[in-house]
């Protein structure tokens, strides 16, 4: 017989709910009753991705690069998602992929990406991967002075295609770059070097999502490209990097939810410090924040960026990932279990925290999961009966660690969560889904699938991402 509930239990004073930017494309994939299929089908956890969200944020980009006049490239951060698909659409588009290792380069050039349309990044490159790289003619970000050394010491019959990295002035604690020594001894070893290595410019790794130092620090290396040409190097070309914010929640929300939240909204009083919190409200995100970039003034003095760019005739690259990847997918569990504890629940999912990364930051992925009920000829024996809510939960992981938490937050759900229905992690394709997997307790890691629309009215299609 199945047992019954309370029509809900008692919330908290102030509950917090921070639900994601609404979404119509995703609302009719919900509504389609494909995610309880897939979820039956694959009986387990699993990611769906949705290509075409990364061809326009892609687009995005590129136009607003063109709209600067602006001569750049969009190189993808493959290291964002490890899925096939995003790497195949660089292939197809024409874009650039962002590799820190050998695996990620043979990846890419596995899916059709060429080695020129390679940028290789990461400190401390192995051997191994700085001869493939080499050989494929993909450009290079030297981070340290050894590494240097260490590609000129390589007989491949090629130069080497380089960029030097630049220790941010701003953030000399930075494990990233190299010095205003290291940099003079570098650019006159690569002056020295004759055809070995093919000096193309600068880059840079700057932590935290504000425009204003990137473009500050990208005003730097066009000089450095001018001073580089007077040694007879090409310098012709910067990169600065990723760290373009995506935008998840509405800003009342997420202002409501910085200035209130505490530890009693969260399961065992655990405590978050709001500055480790990615901050899920940006009011210039994506493309967006590269067009602020461009039409900011380097120092605040002189012509935008933009036009110092066009004057000094350097190319722009850049290496957005999350930013690419903005709702580009979500992350599907099935409800296994629910128990009350005294005025919230404790929702017990099958799959685990591990494939929710922001948990590996001690932090938490804030954007709060949608309840999807299972169909009413599906629910399981005994799954009890729906009642009303808001049912105050956090959401925790199937394994036997008392830490594995989903979301240690207490969300209201709209009803008391039951066994076979769905929560659905929205926009988590960026960094979520797979940095942090593992097959603990040997369970199997959550597959990708990919939902093509056919666009001639016939529903959704889906298929393995390989």
């Amino acid at each position: 017989m199945a047992l019954t509930h309370p029509v809900a239990l008692p919330l908290p004073a102030d509950p917090l709910t921070l639900p994601a930017h609404p979404d119509p494309l995703t609302d009719r994939l919900h509504a389609s009753g494909l995610l309880h299929e897939l979820a039956h089908g694959l009986d387990g956890p699993f990611h769906y991705l949705l290509p075409e969200r990364f061809d326009a944020n892609l687009a995005a980009f590129r136009a607003a690069l063109a709209d600067s006049g602006v001569d750049g490239r969009v190189y993808y951060a493959k290291k964002a998602n490890k899925a096939s698909v995003f790497v195949e659409r660089c292939a197809e588009a024409g874009a650039g992929v962002d590799v820190a290792s050998l695996g990620e380069l043979r990846d890419a050039l596995g899916h059709g990406v060429r080695g020129e349309d390679l940028v290789v990044t990461g400190p401390a490159k192995s051997e191994q991967l700085l001869r493939v790289a080499v050989r494929q003619g993909s450009l290079i970000a030297v981070d340290a002075p050894d590494e240097l050394d260490r590609l000129l010491g390589l007989d491949t019959g090629r130069p080497a295609r380089i960029l030097l990295r630049r220790l941010p002035p701003n953030q000399p604690r930075s494990r990233f770059g190299l010095d205003d020594a290291q940099l003079d001894r570098a650019l006159r070893t690569c002056a020295d070097a004759g055809g070995r290595v093919r000096m193309e410019g600068f880059s840079f790794h700057l932590s935290g999502y504000d425009t204003r130092p990137r473009a500050d620090l990208a005003g730097e290396l066009i000089e450095l490209c001018l001073g580089a040409r007077s040694l007879g190097l090409p310098a012709d070309r910067i990169s600065i990097g990723g760290g373009f914010a995506v935008d998840y929640v509405d800003a009342a929300a997420w202002d409501t939810f910085l200035t209130e939240q505490r530890p009693g909204h969260y399961h065992g009083d655990k405590t978050f410090a709001a500055g480790d919190f990615y901050p899920y409200h940006s009011p210039v995100a994506g493309a967006d924040a590269l067009r602020a970039v461009l039409a900011a003034r380097p120092g605040g003095t002189g012509p935008a960026l933009a036009e110092r760019l066009r004057q000094a005739g350097v190319t722009l690259l850049l290496e957005p990932g999350r930013a690419l990847l903005d709702r580009a997918g979500s992350s599907v569990f099935r409800v296994q279990g629910v128990k009350d504890r005294a005025g919230y629940g404790i929702v017990t999912v099958d799959g685990t925290s591990l494939s929710l990364s922001e948990q590996w930051f001690n932090s938490e992925y804030l954007p709060e999961p949608q309840l999807l009920p299972a169909p009413a000829s599906g629910s399981a024996p005994g799954a009890g009966t729906e009642t009303a809510g808001p049912y105050p939960a956090c959401v925790g992981g199937a394994s036997c660690l008392d830490s594995d938490l989903l979301t240690w937050r207490k969300v209201p759900f709209p009803a008391r969560p039951r066994v076979g229905d769905l929560l659905v992690y929205p926009n988590s394709a960026g960094y979520q889904m797979d940095s942090n997997e593992s097959p603990f307790h040997e369970l199997p890691l959550p597959p990708k699938v990919v939902v093509d629309r056919p666009g001639d009215g016939a529903g959704h299609r889906w298929r393995l991402d390989r």
